[in-house]
């Protein structure tokens, strides 16, 4: 998880980092209000195109990870600051308005009643950039075979995870991975170093497969299901990961002039990979990240250990955008038509930020969790659209008067 984020435009910034950083100042990541009301008066633009019951789903989930945060806990919009039990207020009305059959102009103005939009400052040209994951099915067996020889590895117990926050407040939601070597923290062993056999006999197996590069997409939508020889399935999901740099295999494929940039997707990948099998190891062992399973008692979760919605989750940068927050996406997303052809549909909907990603940084970058089917793993696989992000921030309340 996954799976499925860059910087710039506009004044303020929606970036959850303190002020008083001591770093480069943070480029904005918003743009003036007026702009955006005079833009959005009517609501027009804010036409949810998905059934209001999937957006309670992913609401609900957003308020039982919120409802475990400090009541005081504070999440920054730009020029806003919001504390959690504020936000949460915000969504459980919103909760109590949103019905079965609500028609967009409906939902839009449920939302309005009491938040406000900020835009994402987007990338360096200004624009987001949004991708897809989903939530992939490989074969798999619970037993090594002949057939079936790589292992899905949970995290090992050497992996030491150090949060950066408590050293300084600058480093919020940063954290790095790594070992002890000696009384020193080094980084963990590579993707080579791993398949290679660094970790030994430790029997961190889960599961065996029979195709490495399906385990590696695995890796990069961060959850996937197990069909195991007998017809049953076992959810499994991120555990951990190296530490690593993601690096995407696309782009090396492109450097090296293997697949034309506007050819480039999942698919498009998977083809060069199976067609160039002496190439294979090369090619993933670029990527250094590398990640662990555990397996889930139900459906796929995100980097707030809830339930991502299909269509309803967003993953951004967990270190600039708030947690569980409301937002809006604008763009395009592909749509397989009765003939096999394959079309490009307007996206606008409601969504929730509740995952991140390695390969997701900065403010113009979004990944949209799809789920699991051929249709999920379209979008995953050829969604590179551009687009518009606009989180919805409480709006401010008036204190109560107090009679006397």
């Amino acid at each position: 998880m996954p799976t499925w984020s860059s910087r710039r435009l506009g004044l303020l910034c929606l970036l959850l980092v303190c002020a008083a950083c001591a770093r480069a100042p943070r480029p904005a990541v918003t743009r003036p209000q007026d702009a955006l009301v005079a833009e959005l008066a009517s609501n027009v633009a804010l036409m949810d195109d998905a059934d209001p019951a999937s957006l309670r789903v992913a609401l609900d989930q957003s308020l039982i990870w919120l409802r475990t945060r400090p009541v005081d806990h504070r999440f920054v919009y730009g020029p806003r600051e919001v504390t959690a039990g504020e936000l949460i207020s915000a969504l459980e009305r919103l909760r109590a308005r949103l019905t079965d059959g609500m028609s967009s102009l409906d939902v839009s103005k449920a939302v309005m009643e009491d938040f406000e939009l900020l835009e994402s400052a987007g990338g360096e040209d200004g624009t987001v950039l949004f991708t897809g994951y989903y939530e992939p099915v490989i074969e798999a067996s619970l037993a090594p075979t002949d057939e079936y020889r790589i292992p899905v590895l949970s995290a090992p117990d050497d992996l030491i995870e150090v949060p950066l926050e408590p050293f300084a407040e600058r480093f919020a939601s940063e954290r790095v991975f790594g070992r002890l070597e000696g009384k020193r923290v080094v980084p963990y062993w590579n993707r080579a170093e791993i398949r290679g056999g660094k970790l030994g006999q430790r029997k961190l197996e889960l599961a065996w497969v029979r195709d490495p590069v399906s385990l590696f997409f695995m890796e990069v939508q961060g959850s996937g299901t197990l069909r195991l020889i007998d017809g049953t399935e076992r959810r499994v999901g991120y555990a951990a990961s190296n530490g690593r740099p993601y690096r995407s295999i696309g782009a090396l494929l492109i450097q090296e002039g293997a697949i034309p940039r506007e050819q480039m997707s999942m698919q498009a990948l998977r083809a060069w990979l199976a067609a160039n099998p002496n190439e294979r190891e090369r090619v993933l062992d670029y990527n250094e990240s590398y990640v662990f399973f555990r397996f889930l008692p139900g459906a796929a979760v995100g980097s707030l250990g809830r339930e991502v919605t299909p269509g309803r989750s967003i993953a951004t940068d967990a270190r600039l955008f708030p947690k569980g927050g409301l937002a809006f996406i604008h763009t395009d997303h592909p749509v397989r038509m009765a003939d096999g052809s394959v079309q490009w549909r307007p996206l606008s909907r409601f969504v929730f930020n509740q995952d991140t990603g390695g390969a997701i940084r900065g403010a113009g970058r979004v990944d949209v969790f799809w789920g699991r089917g051929s249709q999920a793993e379209l979008a995953a696989g050829m969604m590179k659209q551009k687009g518009r992000l606009l989180f919805l921030v409480p709006k401010p309340r008036a204190p109560a008067v107090t009679a006397r």
